[in-house]
């Protein structure tokens, strides 16, 4: 028998057999915390290379995103509440193409997860699926009483929901394949800001 046939012969002969998925109840009792989560997301949002603020509302945001963001440039956005910049809605049927000078996307996210930062966005929550992805910075906004201490309770709330399409994002875009140096903003947004409302 030559090698190749005593690899598959050992494959074969080694198969896993059907086990049922563990139940989310375990790993909720393996997991869950009694930690602050506006805090805990801070701090591990705030690693990853996030700009977390906790903010009174809608006022305060704007604020801050005048001292970011000079006057001028493409601003889109999905929450009604700053209605200064262009709605979402209002551009969703144009191409894909007309959104490479989006400058920051702003989105609101019912969903964070404390223990590793990371924000739920459906198709939903972008309207335009491309938006959080082309554009230079994005902001996302989202409830403090949205946040769950693990991803083990971010899937059991999003396990039986139904959407065609939704991913988490956690931080700017970044890679560190080549020679092992940081590159921000390599595959997206070179920055990711989030704020946490009451």
């Amino acid at each position: 028998m030559s090698s190749r046939e005593n690899i598959l012969a050992a494959v074969k002969a080694n198969q896993f057999s059907q086990a049922d998925l563990p139940g989310l109840e375990v790993l909720n009792t393996l997991t869950a915390t009694n930690d602050d989560l506006v805090e805990k997301y801070k701090t591990i949002g705030s690693a990853g290379g996030s700009f977390v603020y906790e903010v009174a509302g809608y006022e305060a945001i704007q604020n801050i995103l005048h001292k970011e963001f000079k006057p001028g440039v493409k601003i889109i956005s999905g929450i009604k509440e700053l209605s200064e910049y262009t709605y979402v809605a209002d551009v969703k049927n144009e191409l894909s193409h007309s959104f490479a000078d989006v400058e920051l996307c702003i989105l609101w996210s019912g969903l964070g997860v404390a223990e590793n930062g990371a924000l739920w966005l459906t198709e939903e929550d972008m309207t335009v699926r491309v938006l959080p992805f082309i554009a230079q910075h994005l902001a996302v906004v989202i409830s403090k009483t949205n946040l769950v201490p693990t991803m083990a309770q971010a899937y059991e709330k999003i396990g039986g929901a139904t959407y065609g399409y939704g991913a988490f994002i956690s931080g700017p875009s970044k890679t560190a394949d080549i020679e092992q140096s940081l590159v921000i903003g390599a595959h997206g947004p070179r920055s990711l800001s989030v704020f946490i409302l009451p």
